[in-house]
């Protein structure tokens, strides 16, 4: 008899077993017993069925009465039915279930089988009542012993895999909030920057008021391209493209802009990371900096990346926001470290371990 554990113990299973109940019914039908021993087992098999289902279906911490129920019909019915002695099986059966351990179970089989001997010396019961009641109750019960254990294990698995499952959605939500952030942040500020410009242009340069407007459009549209695909987790970043256009964006605020890179050998993981954190400081120096100049360098050092983004704007708050949050959780991840110094202006000093492209 293999029990089903706590929470799956529903369906055809509980059913199936009853079969083994038959032994109890089959010493009454035998022996043409009366009308008061009929009443007695219809009594017993109430009391049993009871005690059997509420171990499947009331989810209960005290499922060690149950299995006390059990011995008790085994020790009341056993004089008079030796059918009985399906309840220590039943009792046995179940112990694995009632415990947490194993140690714990092999407590409660020895203590249903000392019963069952106990109650077969002292009655001078047939030696089938102590085969059934002690030696197949036994085998029963040491082998849901093994399928208890299994099952409880499957459940710690399947719960850590839930778990796992949860904070991959966490992280996936996060994710999507940086790059949602990083993507909408630089791309609306670049729109009010051409439409502020076009504004401006609009009396006494139309042409190149319709020109920024024109740009405005496109810049719109590969938003949206860029959130979409943001969303689906299949966004690419060249770095190249993410430089020429923070030059273009820089330039369009007023900031006169001094590039420098070299050839870094970064990883395609690498490299979007990096144009993610370019376009996030970038940002950042158009919105709050009020900067005149600013300077951005990438270069190899020392087997690391490191990045260089300054301004001579005002500087800024002690606090980090959103972005640079972001921005130091990406670098975090691969394993390097991100610096602010706003003094005289602001520094972003980023560096991380390069490796070797797969």
């Amino acid at each position: 008899m293999r029990l089903l554990p706590k929470g799956r113990r529903e369906g055809w299973a509980p059913y199936i077993w009853l079969f083994y109940f038959c032994f109890f019914l089959l010493n009454p039908i035998l022996n043409h017993t009366s009308w008061k021993g009929w009443i007695a087992t219809a009594l017993g098999t109430i009391a049993f069925l009871t005690l059997y289902f509420s171990f499947f279906w009331i989810k209960c911490p005290w499922n060690q009465l149950n299995l006390l129920g059990f011995v008790l019909l085994g020790i009341g019915f056993g004089p008079f039915n030796e059918g009985a002695c399906t309840f220590f099986v039943f009792a046995a059966a179940f112990a694995p279930y009632a415990v947490e351990t194993e140690w714990a179970a092999l407590k409660l089989l020895a203590v249903v089988l000392a019963v069952a001997a106990a109650e077969w010396w002292l009655f001078h019961l047939s030696g089938w009542f102590l085969f059934y009641g002690g030696g197949l109750a036994m085998v029963v019960g040491c082998g849901n012993i093994y399928f208890a254990q299994r099952e409880r294990a499957n459940n710690r698995l399947q719960k850590a895999n839930e778990e796992i499952e949860h904070l991959a959605k966490v992280a996936e939500r996060e994710r999507i909030a940086r790059d949602l952030h990083d993507v909408l942040g630089h791309t609306l500020s670049v729109i009010i920057l051409k439409s502020e410009l076009a504004g401006k242009l609009i009396d006494h340069d139309p042409q190149r008021a319709k020109a920024e407007m024109a740009d405005v459009e496109q810049t719109s549209r590969a938003a949206l391209a860029d959130v979409r695909s943001t969303i689906r987790g299949y966004r690419a970043h060249s770095l190249e493209a993410e430089l020429k256009q923070a030059k273009a964006t820089l330039e369009t605020a007023g900031v006169t802009v001094k590039s420098e890179s070299s050839e870094v050998g970064l990883t395609p993981a690498q490299e979007s990371v990096v144009a993610l954190v370019v376009r996030e400081a970038v940002t950042n120096v158009v919105r709050h900096a009020r900067a005149r100049n600013c300077h951005l360098r990438l270069m190899p050092v020392n087997g690391n990346c490191r990045i260089e983004i300054q301004d001579d704007g005002r500087g800024g708050g002690s606090v980090e926001g959103n972005g640079l949050r972001g921005m130091r959780e990406r670098i975090e991840a691969l394993g390097g470290t991100l610096e602010r110094e706003n003094s005289e202006g602001t520094r972003l000093s980023i560096e991380f371990p390069l490796k070797t492209k797969a």
